[in-house]
């Protein structure tokens, strides 16, 4: 069994032991960046800019915790793991040892269309696991449909639509590092599929197969699982996805991993909020390495985070055990900050505990 370093404390740690583990070309894969990282870089400073408001002599909040309850499955805090691809570039287990861990420590986990295990295979390893299917919209809606029918069928509570990556982003640190996928790792869920039609044009070959407005009104009706639409940005596309009738939405710029030179999720999640009304949920997603992170969304409005780059680091550091480590880690620093914040619960949390100047 994998041992955890008796120097990780923080996510960071996980980072950083993991960049002495795995080959260059999978570093540069997993951590790399859309371009010259501006989109990456703005995730975290805009984080690190918004600032907590300390609160002293608070009654009542012994009996508090940081439980949050999305589309009726109560978690153990305002959490899921995000849809990452490949997980077994970064240990054998890849998902199903993900999916263990998220269920162990009772937070949600998104599995990936382009998993190196299978939807099936994962419900069987954590058949209690709190799950969510994370579907790239395939060329052919037969094959689209197909995807939905096997979540459906194996117990996935909610459907996440990616919108934000028709095609995929410019990177150079992996182009110039030569990534590959090694034997062994490979999108299982989609074998047996066609592949995209391959051209030298953005328009005339990718966008003219890629997803639209209409595309989400057919999944729609497809089925009665809720749709959150992930990759929202701009106010006006979230009022459009109320319209057809989505569940929920989660602001996400993919980690900086796609489009470079955007604004940090942050910044543009008090504006998404405003736009769908109170009670939508809204999740927030790229940038999220510590539980204050998790304490700030929530202030600003978001109902629950995803957590993507760290938990590769942990599984490469200490495998299933490290992701359980991960998650318990932010889970105790959130709680930190919401009792010295004077929070007993989520729903204490908003714009108030926030520093504003005098």
């Amino acid at each position: 069994m994998n041992q955890i370093p008796t120097d990780v404390c923080c996510l960071a740690d996980y980072e950083r032991h993991a960049q002495t583990i795995l080959s260059e070309p999978t570093w540069a894969y997993l951590s790399g960046y859309s371009m010259d990282g501006f989109t990456h870089q703005r995730n975290r400073t805009k984080l690190d800019e918004v600032l907590v408001q300390q609160r002293i002599l608070t009654e009542s909040l012994g009996q508090g915790d940081c439980r949050q309850t999305l589309f009726g499955t109560e978690l153990s805090m305002p959490l899921l793991i995000a849809p990452l691809a490949y997980q077994k570039l970064a240990s054998s287990m890849g998902e199903l040892g993900s999916v263990q861990a998220a269920a162990a420590q009772e937070v949600g986990f998104c599995l990936s269309t382009l998993a190196s295990s299978t939807i099936e295979q994962v419900a069987d390893v954590a058949p209690q696991s709190k799950r969510w299917f994370q579907l790239y919209c395939q060329p052919s809606l037969d094959d689209t449909l197909t995807l939905i029918r096997r979540a459906e069928s194996s117990g996935y509570q909610a459907i996440v639509v990616t919108a934000d990556a028709p095609i995929n982003g410019v990177r150079n640190a992996e182009q110039r590092a030569g990534f590959e996928l090694p034997d062994g790792v490979r999108a299982v869920n989609l074998d047996g599929l066609p592949q995209a039609a391959q051209g030298d044009s953005v328009f005339a070959c990718w966008m003219g197969q890629a997803p639209d407005w209409q595309t989400l009104a057919w999944l729609r009706e497809q089925t009665s699982l809720p749709i959150l639409l992930k990759g929202v940005m701009h106010p006006a596309d979230a009022k459009c996805a109320v319209e057809l009738g989505i569940d929920g939405l989660i602001v996400s710029n993919h980690g900086g991993r796609v489009l470079d030179s955007q604004p940090a999720t942050i910044e543009v999640l008090p504006a998404i909020r405003a736009a769908v009304g109170a009670t939508l949920p809204v999740l927030l997603d790229s940038g999220i390495r510590r539980g204050s992170d998790i304490f700030k969304a929530i202030a600003l409005g978001a109902d629950a985070v995803l957590l993507g780059r760290p938990v590769f680091y942990a599984q490469a550091v200490a495998g299933p055990l490290g992701v359980a480590h991960c998650l318990r880690i932010l889970r105790d620093e959130l709680e930190a900050t919401m009792a010295l914040c004077g929070c007993a619960t989520v729903q204490d949390i908003n714009q108030d505990c926030l520093y504003t100047p005098f």
